[in-house]
């Protein structure tokens, strides 16, 4: 009888090692689930260690998502500047100019509709509503906050300095700095500049990019074997320093940005099937790893490496569109961010009794499309922008303070729709500008060929 229960626990050790291996996805979920439950034995309000127990705790569980953030980051600069100059020098001028000109009106145009339906949904259940007047006098001493000409306060004789400052004086400053979005403007001028070279150089410049990308991905390849660890301590650092009890008081606000991300991939989904005639299903189980750990890292830019990874490997997108696409999406691409700052800025004004004019709204929406070009590709890097976009249209950005409790659950879902955004990009674009589908008809035609 004992030896029978020993072979079954190990047949079912061996199935459920089978099961998980290569399986990336699966990893996460399991060291997602056991890093919650975890979190919640080690969490304070348990009573059973103390909240300095807890933190000290905490600090060594997040230790493996620190390290594999830090060994990501340690490489994200050169396999960006590598990634867009490779992604440019590879294209045709002509085409370069229809892929550029047509992937920023996409981003554009994404960023708009993610904004408008954050709006829409806004005025519709109004978030704000539920949320006590007292409540936020524990956090503020400002009740009223005037709302005359917030125009004025958006700063439109700022714009050429925000513009002029887009242009790095110095590069290496930027890329020490993290300034991502200089970085890849800088990157692009660049890449340009490449491709006017006579093939003699642009030969080795290519070969040496490709090298500098390769040792990227290697790093990458290594980091990965982190991920599942480093989920584990994440979600038990993040749940035992928030615990459950603190997000109940904001479920509502949380439903509707949800709904509203939701609604946003349904869209994303509906771009697959109408511009890239993909199959919508196919789509999103090829990119369930990506949507995963860009969830549990709450870090697109951390994610970028396995993107550029799965657009080419898993959904056969032409390597000089997911080179030029992906790095450029993580940094300017953010429209779960632009949806949940529109919703959130909404939200604060409700809570604090202000009535948004219609022309208040454009200002955010104008605002918001700007201000999420620039949002870092880090955790906690929408509310950074968030505060300056509070404030360029007069609430009062001592209200983050509501929010700031489900802001990191927020912030897994914002950045998992973020990376569906980039790409959907990719397969858009891929099916007007890949090369892919063009070699696939050749094969065909010369297998025709060798039949007669």
């Amino acid at each position: 009888m004992f030896d029978t229960e020993v072979k079954s626990l190990k047949s079912f050790n061996h199935y459920l090692s089978k099961l998980v291996e290569s399986r990336l996805w699966l990893k996460v979920i399991i060291a997602l689930f056991l890093g919650v439950g975890f979190g919640l034995l080690l969490s304070p309000q348990n009573g059973w260690i103390t909240k300095e127990t807890a933190d000290i705790a905490g600090n060594w569980l997040a230790l493996p998502g620190v390290l594999f953030l830090k060994l990501v980051q340690m490489i994200m600069i050169p396999l960006i500047v590598a990634s867009i100059i490779t992604g440019i020098a590879s294209n045709e001028k002509d085409s370069l100019k229809k892929l550029g000109g047509g992937v920023l009106l996409y981003f554009l145009g994404t960023t708009i509709v993610s904004v408008s339906l954050g709006v829409i949904l806004s005025q519709i259940f109004r978030p704000g509503r539920f949320l006590h007047q007292q409540a936020l006098a524990e956090h503020n001493e400002i009740t009223a906050v005037p709302t005359e000409n917030p125009e004025l306060s958006f700063g439109l004789e700022t714009i050429p300095d925000a513009i002029s400052n887009l242009l790095p004086e110095n590069p290496l400053a930027s890329m020490v700095s993290g300034e991502m979005l200089s970085i890849v403007i800088f990157t692009i001028i660049i890449g340009v500049a490449v491709l006017s070279l006579e093939n003699a150089l642009l030969r080795p410049v290519k070969l040496l990019l490709s090298a500098i990308q390769e040792v990227c991905m290697t790093v990458v390849k290594w980091s990965m074997l982190l991920v599942p660890i480093a989920v584990f301590g994440l979600m038990a650092q993040l749940t035992s320093s928030v615990g459950l009890s603190s997000l109940s008081g904001l479920t509502y606000y949380v439903g509707v940005v949800l709904l509203g991300l939701l609604l946003l991939v349904i869209f994303y989904l509906g771009l697959i099937v109408l511009l890239g005639k993909k199959n919508p299903l196919h789509f999103l189980k090829k990119i369930r790893d990506v949507q995963l750990l860009a969830f549990s890292t709450t870090s697109s830019a951390a994610v970028m490496p396995l993107s550029l990874k799965t657009a080419e490997e898993e959904l056969k997108v032409d390597k000089t569109i997911s080179n030029f696409i992906i790095p450029i999406g993580a940094t300017v691409n953010m429209d779960g961010t632009a949806l949940y700052q529109t919703i959130t800025t909404l939200f604060i004004a409700q809570a604090y009794g202000l009535e948004m004019s219609l022309l208040n709204i454009i200002v955010v929406i104008v605002t918001i499309v700007a201000a999420s070009i620039g949002t870092p590709a880090i955790p906690g890097g929408g509310v950074v922008i968030l505060a300056s976009v509070l404030g360029s249209v007069g609430i009062p950005a001592e209200g983050i303070i509501i929010i700031i409790g489900v802001e990191r659950l927020l912030g897994m879902f914002r950045t998992a729709v973020n990376v569906t955004g980039d790409l959907t990009a990719c397969m858009v674009f891929n099916r007007f500008y890949g090369k892919t589908p063009i070699l696939v008809s050749e094969k065909t035609n010369n297998k025709s060929i060798s039949k007669q």
